[in-house]
């Protein structure tokens, strides 16, 4: 330990963002700075984002984890899509597949060939040209290629698994690298009388631990960055109003699905994970539009196989911290803000959170541009993610409730209204900044999957000849359709990812 780095970092909090923490902490810096983990085994952790995202990968890797043994120990599966339910009108289906559409990454514009077909008269669903979503109606999985001529490089996955087993996982990870897990409740955050700053945290039994840099991994409560530091929270109810949710789990029925569901419902959502060993469930709701009782009695009612348990109830306020980074506190997972699991953003922003900290590395003297610096970097990340979501209620057909009336009709955030009026124009998407988590494809997948057609298609496809066009296509999707019915079912892949 030497130099300019923090001497002592302290991680408050461990459930799955705390651990991610300590263990991409402990591979980049571990043998430079002491890190401690403080949590107590009676505080019960949220356990939701149980599905991931494509950048999950990446994370792994960067700790150098075997994939083998993660799927084994987390009870993990693969997700190569979002399947979404009654979104569009009650009875419709669509899915948001990862990868992209057509049979090569660099074919970025196939929707543009797509809709000029629609306009002819052909009612070819846009699902069908890509292979993650034909492998998802089938249950089939793969893996991808890093060769740009293979079929597979259109293909991308991302996990399904059970978050305590993976906080468990990392801890294990962690403590090997030299992380010291102390056991306690926090009782009284200790500031210091001249700037402010966190000095240390005070737990039960009159134990004092004292550090340079704090990670506040505290859930909801955000017991540094919000009750000690009193940083703000930025409310987004008004476009996200669900404030509510119960979770449960069930036993596994039927084959193993590579997907999440999500199933509009009358006031919220429901979701649906399957791992190896059990499924989880959830429905989001907003609490103007259904009673809690209503809530659970529906979620209950809408599950594969008979309930593990009793419905847990989380209570929430979308939006986010006025600010992540606040004097030498950062804000991780739930305590620095909060996004629906909609399209299963929430270990994406621990992530997010965790690796943007580490390209702005606190000093043990510390600079307010670290800092400003970070939350601006992560409120993008955020507020795009925000938007996303937000589309997937306002583009709806669905007026059957006062719920789905109120999310049809609210008034969007003006950044989205901005990339709605650019689609609609002739179907293009702004370039992706560097803290946009959803690509081009991502955003073709829902604006399309819920009908928000544009006046028209860029009009340089009118440069190709539409029979050619027209055969090109019949051929991709022939080629999809054959390749999804070489691959092995869902739950023979992971078998063989196992026997490896």
């Amino acid at each position: 330990m030497a130099g300019n780095l923090p001497r002592n970092i302290i991680i408050a909090g461990g459930g799955t963002a705390g651990w991610m923490a300590a263990a991409a902490l402990a591979r980049r810096v571990g043998r430079h700075c002491a890190i401690r983990l403080i949590e107590s085994s009676d505080i019960r952790t949220v356990g939701v984002g149980e599905a991931t995202v494509p950048p999950i990968r990446g994370f792994n890797q960067f700790l150098g984890i075997d994939e083998k043994d993660f799927v084994r120990q987390t009870q993990a599966t693969y997700k190569l899509s979002i399947q979404f339910c009654d979104w569009l009108r009650l009875g419709h289906t669509y899915y948001h597949p990862f990868g992209a559409h057509g049979t090569k990454r660099d074919f970025a514009h196939l929707h543009q060939y797509w809709l000029k077909l629609r306009q002819l008269g052909d009612t070819t669903s846009l699902d069908e040209y890509s292979l993650c979503a034909v492998a998802s109606m089938f249950n089939k999985c793969a893996e991808q290629s890093p060769d740009p001529a293979s079929i597979f490089s259109s293909w991308s996955s991302a996990y399904q698994f059970d978050a305590s087993l993976y906080a468990k996982y990392l801890r294990a990870y962690a403590e090997r690298l030299g992380v010291e897990r102390v056991e306690g409740k926090i009782v009284d955050v200790r500031l210091r009388g001249e700037d402010g700053y966190i000095e240390a945290l005070q737990l039960e039994g009159d134990r004092r631990i004292d550090g340079d840099f704090f990670i506040d991994c505290t859930g909801f409560r955000g017991l540094l960055i919000e009750q000690a530091l009193k940083t703000g929270y930025e409310d987004w109810s008004h476009w996200l109003p669900c404030d509510r949710a119960y979770t449960v789990h069930c036993g596994t029925a039927g084959e193993l699905t590579p997907y999440t569901r999500a199933t509009a419902l009358k006031a919220g959502w429901q979701w649906r994970i399957p791992l190896q060993h059990r499924t989880g469930n959830g429905y989001v709701y907003c609490s103007r539009y259904i009673s809690d009782d209503e809530a659970a009695a529906s979620l209950l009612a809408n599950l594969d196989a008979p309930a593990l348990g009793d419905p847990w109830q989380l209570r929430f306020t979308t939006g986010r911290r006025k600010k992540f980074w606040n004097k030498n506190c950062v804000a991780v997972g739930l305590a620095s803000g909060f996004i629906e699991p909609l399209e299963s953003t929430s270990i994406h922003l621990i992530q997010s959170g965790i690796l943007t900290l580490l390209l702005n590395f606190p000093s043990l003297s510390g600079d307010a541009a670290d800092a400003e610096q970070y939350n601006r970097n992560i409120a993008l990340d955020y507020e795009s993610i925000r938007d996303f979501v937000v589309l997937h209620y306002n583009a709806t057909e669905r007026n059957d409730t006062p719920f789905w009336d109120y999310v049809r009709t609210m008034e969007i955030p003006d950044t989205l209204q901005q990339r709605l009026e650019y689609f609609r124009s002739h179907a293009r998407i702004p370039p992706r900044t560097p803290y946009d988590l959803f690509e081009f494809t991502d955003w073709i997948a829902v604006l399309i999957g819920q009908n928000v057609m544009p006046r028209s298609y860029d009009p340089l496809i009118d440069m190709y000849d539409v029979a050619e066009v027209r055969k090109q296509l019949a051929d991709m999707r022939a080629q999809i359709r054959q390749t999804v019915q070489s691959l092995p079912s869902h739950r023979d892949f992971i078998t063989r990812i196992m026997e490896r």
